[in-house]
């Protein structure tokens, strides 16, 4: 712990700046770890599979089972930041994540495999509570807007970084493969060090945040909760003047009574039904709730998808996502320079403003040509082969009985027996040019690695994925290259308004609306409500879109979007250059709304 006798820079004031810079440089960390934490799967899966067996349904799992450790996480990190205090947590975070490294670096089979991705969401989950947690409870709050931010600016940079080093080794790979000359064994050990050394560089911000979190101070309202008051006074000094220590302690002990006697609640502190806690507990689970409803885990994890849906090719529309990413950093470094100076609730409204109008466009830019398709299940049905395994089908205008001169497409939504996720496939044809095309669906090949005679040895297959069932099949035009031009400029635009508002505000909306007797606790709640909508709109965008469109999508988005603006707009309170006890006293009725 940084003591009051390190050589730490001080100021006039007796303000020690250099510890303000390295509490931001901890949370910026944090953030980095978080964004690593969630965005290197992406690039590990190239590789992932075909060194240690795993069925579709097993890689899904795996995937998928990071969101389900942040949802556990997110519930009981608060709760276990009141028992052992903050700054422990924080350490708790960043060793499981380098373990799970560990576990992951040196699996052997799926189990290990799966039980590092179970630690990685529990650390992302235990890091994206905690770390926002400490920085409102010790920054002062003219520079807490700030300094909080910036966990969420390298948070975004840690997606960034991730496709980075999945690049990275991605040409390191194919140098390696090169090199091998075809050896099957050389090919396998490429792959096989591919992806574990993707995970291996994951492990960087992951010691260096463990690291800094060992050189902190304990947030200093959770020492007052612990009647170590003398200690948390000593510590506000760090990043205080000696007036401004002192009359936070003594804001703390008119809010909060006498501090606590270890865990327990005084009698003082009265029901947790009071207006001061219900109100803001309220407001910040619907902003964290409405954060993700706004499409972004969403359109960020389907944007290539979205783009290529919109008309253009598969190149332009990767090549375009770095630039959505790009964006995302940018707008984000202007969001923490302008929210100590321009505020939370001004930054939430113009932010929420602008993603309803760029949900909305897309919406009906998207809708301009897919109301336009019709069903023609029962004519695509007709092309199963006999044993019910496969679907041949020519793709012309005369599948669904249309005389069209733009160029059309056949979507169709389709599952094997043996495989619970449903797929979508699609071909084209331009009946002015004669251009048609055949649409084929057969079982999926397989890769393995067998052992024959002591050497590994790649072997493909046909899997037994048993009967062909189609679910749904349409025919209609497609978007022109143009539409794709406008629905990427939506995209940017959508992702700069949420960058500036939302992306920048939502930690500072969670820590700083919470009253200290509950925001342990209640930041965790958020935090699962914030999880389990981010996981419900990845789960069921593919299905709306199979069966509604896109814009089905951008419309449901935009909906939910209309209630974050008028939470922001409407009922929540400027909170920029307040104390944490001084917002207290607003949801208890003690200042008049300013």
């Amino acid at each position: 712990m940084i003591t009051p006798n390190s050589n730490l820079k001080v100021s006039s004031g007796g303000i020690r700046k250099s510890y303000l810079y390295y509490l931001i440089f901890v949370a910026g960390m944090g953030g980095l770890l978080a964004g690593i934490d969630y965005g290197i799967i992406a690039g590990a899966l190239l590789y992932l599979d075909k060194t240690i067996p795993m069925s579709p349904a097993q890689q899904g799992f795996m995937v998928s089972i990071y969101v389900f450790g942040g949802l556990i996480a997110s519930l009981f990190a608060g709760l276990l930041a009141d028992a052992i205090g903050r700054k422990k947590m924080m350490l708790v975070g960043g060793l499981m994540f380098v373990v799970s490294i560990g576990l992951i670096f040196i699996s052997s089979g799926y189990a290990a495999l799966l039980l590092g991705r179970v630690l990685m969401g529990l650390s992302g989950g235990v890091v994206c509570v905690v770390v926002p947690l400490y920085m409102a409870e010790c920054l002062p709050a003219g520079l807490r807007g700030r300094g909080t931010s910036v966990f969420q600016l390298l948070l975004t940079l840690g997606f960034v970084l991730a496709a980075f080093i999945a690049t990275h080794f991605a040409d390191v790979h194919e140098a390696a493969v090169k090199a091998a000359l075809s050896d099957p064994e050389k090919v396998f050990a490429a792959d096989d060090a591919a992806w574990r050394y993707i995970f291996l560089t994951a492990c960087v911000p992951g010691v260096l945040f463990t690291i800094a979190a060992m050189l902190v101070s304990e947030s200093p309202r959770w020492l007052f909760r612990r009647q170590r008051v003398a200690e948390a006074q000593r510590i506000l000094r760090f990043t205080r003047t000696e007036e401004q220590a002192a009359l936070e302690i003594s804001e703390m002990q008119d809010r909060g009574g006498q501090p606590e006697s270890g865990a327990a609640t005084t009698s003082a502190a009265g029901s947790l039904l009071q207006r001061k806690y219900v109100v803001p507990f309220v407001l910040a689970c619907i902003v964290l709730a409405c954060n993700q409803a706004t499409g972004i885990g969403s359109i960020l994890a389907y944007a290539a998808k979205i783009l290529q849906g919109a008309g253009l090719s598969e190149k332009q529309a990767a090549i375009n996502l770095q630039l959505i990413t790009g964006i995302n950093c940018a707008v984000t470094v202007v969001g923490a320079l302008l929210v100590d100076k321009w505020g939370r609730k001004v930054l939430l409204t113009i932010g929420t403003g602008g993603i309803i109008v760029c949900l909305a466009c897309a919406g009906l830019l998207f809708y301009s040509f897919e109301s336009k398709r019709v069903d023609v299940l029962d004519t695509v049905r007709a092309g199963i082969s006999a044993d019910g395994r496969s679907l041949s089908v020519k793709v012309d205008a005369r599948l669904a009985k249309l005389a069209s001169d733009v160029p059309s497409q056949l979507s169709v939504t389709y599952k094997f027996e043996k495989d619970s996720t449903p797929k979508i496939a699609s071909a084209f044809s331009n009946a002015a040019e004669e251009k048609y095309r055949m649409l084929s669906l057969q079982p999926e090949s397989e890769k393995k690695w067998v052992t024959v005679d002591g050497k590994k040895v790649e072997e493909t297959r046909v899997k037994d994925s048993g009967k062909l069932e189609l679910l749904r099949a349409s025919y209609g035009p497609i978007a022109s290259p143009e539409t794709g031009r406008w629905v990427l400029i939506i995209l940017c635009g959508f992702i700069a308004f949420f960058a500036i508002g939302p992306g920048v505000c939502v930690w500072l909306a969670l820590t700083e609306l919470m009253p200290t007797r509950i925001r342990s606790t209640g930041m965790g709640i958020a935090m699962v409500l914030n999880n389990g909508v981010q996981f419900l709109s990845a789960m069921f965008f593919p299905i709306v879109v199979g069966s509604q469109g896109f814009h089905a999508m951008f419309f449901i988005w935009s909906g939910c979007t209309v209630i974050y603006f008028v939470t922001a707009a409407f009922f929540m309170p400027e909170t920029k250059g307040k104390t944490l006890e001084e917002i207290e006293d607003y949801f208890d009725g003690k200042h008049r709304k300013t």
